[in-house]
């Protein structure tokens, strides 16, 4: 399904991938001037991209090392139970709306040598505006692209200790929503950019009573990263940096039965971008110390805006706690066969209101494992409300299990 956008300029096809994860103040009932997202260039590196996390309220810093950890913690590959795995995951994005947006996402991990104690692992996301046709504010259309962006990224996870280890990810990012723009013969541009990320877990296994349960926390600070400008350089946007941390504990019910219980924290490590509403701006003063500010936004680099991000908000420390991403779930397993998920997910609504339930389900065999996940949303205007992951899983050691039958 295509998409007609009228009198486009600027970045705007940079702003419909803004649109894919941030819904209009309007719907959260917030005053125009008291809506004060963080905005971020590449937006789509936020989206989750599998159906186990999303179905837990898509959280998964501290969650037991899965296929999927490259987005949530790669320093869990180092305690994977297996010796490799890959899984293809797919989302159909704002299927409400359109039908020709999605994210499709490749991951996979390999543990190294015979101590267990390191792993590689890699993934490949890629997300599909659809088909977007730009007219010249009448009927008649100019032209048709198809902007897209996508992810790369290499990681290596070691055990520090019996308890502890840690990941790094190094990630190459492209984001090609360039175009011509209608009447001027100019053209934006394809934005690319480099990012790591350095993750940590831990976990322990203490006893409740006669019942051995796990206990694990882990954090995660992704995209670390060089800014990236959509039209020749002239404005710049920060990656998403976030700071992810989490905690979860998992008990067993009965023989066979297990409940895990866990809370992930975010937070986006990004500077909050000047707004003329905080100055006076019917003064020459106020006028001259907003533009210093923007000025200063716009130069700031990456690493500064990482600490900035902690006491710029505005609103002072209240505005600060507003943006920290809370994300609660729960994950019930039989004989680790049969999963069911459930979860909720809470951004204040000042800063973009995307609050939502969600639900998942999952089963797996010896080599196969199928996941997946919906969202309901607190919000029924919300664009993402219905949304559907999927995620199909294959184990190594189940493969080479299989194989190893039918050869004997």
């Amino acid at each position: 399904m295509s998409v007609d956008i009228r009198k486009i300029s600027g970045i705007a096809i940079a702003g419909a991938a803004i649109f894919c994860v941030t819904p209009m103040a309007a719907q959260n009932d917030i005053k125009d001037e008291d809506f004060n997202p963080v905005n971020t260039g590449v937006t789509t590196l936020s989206i989750t991209p599998d159906a186990r996390g999303s179905g837990m309220g898509n959280l998964g810093a501290a969650t037991d090392p899965d296929v999927n950890a490259q987005f949530w913690n790669p320093s869990k590959y180092a305690f994977a139970y297996s010796s490799g795995g890959v899984a293809i995951s797919y989302t159909p994005w704002l299927r409400k709306i359109v039908n020709d947006i999605f994210l499709a996402d490749l991951t996979g991990y390999y543990k190294l040598g015979s101590g267990d104690n390191q792993a590689l692992s890699a993934s490949f996301r890629y997300f599909s505006l659809g088909e977007v046709t730009i007219d010249d504010g009448g009927l008649e259309a100019v032209q048709t692209i198809n902007p897209y962006e996508f992810a790369f990224d290499l990681g290596y996870s070691r055990k520090l200790s019996e308890k502890f280890s840690m990941g790094v990810v190094l990630r190459y990012i492209l984001s090609d929503l360039s175009y011509e723009i209608v009447g001027s013969g100019e053209t934006t541009t394809a934005a690319s950019a480099f990012s790591a990320d350095i993750s940590g877990y831990y976990v322990t296994y203490p006893m409740v009573g006669r019942s051995e349960c796990q206990f694990a926390w882990g954090f995660n600070i992704s995209n670390i990263g060089t800014k990236v400008s959509y039209d020749h350089g002239q404005n710049y946007a920060f990656l998403p940096t976030n700071l992810r941390l989490g905690a979860q504990f998992m008990f067993p019910l009965a023989d066979y039965n297990t409940l895990a219980i866990g809370l992930d924290l975010n937070k986006l490590l990004v500077p909050t971008m000047p707004r003329q509403k905080d100055y006076d701006m019917n003064t020459i003063e106020g006028q001259m110390e907003y533009e210093e500010a923007k000025d200063k936004w716009e130069h700031m680099s990456p690493i500064t805006g990482i600490f900035k991000s902690f006491s710029d908000a505005p609103g002072g420390f209240k505005e600060e706690l507003q943006e920290i991403n809370v994300s609660f779930g729960a994950e019930y397993a039989y004989n680790q066969q049969f999963f069911g998920r459930m979860g909720y997910n809470y951004e204040a609504a000042n800063k973009g209101g995307r609050s939502y339930f969600t639900f998942g389900a999952g089963f797996s065999l010896n080599v196969v494992r199928l996941d997946a996940s919906y969202m309901l949303a607190t919000a029924q205007s919300s664009p993402l409300d219905q949304t559907l992951r999927f995620t199909l899983s294959f184990d190594m050691d189940g493969l080479k299990d299989l194989v190893g039958k039918r050869r004997r």
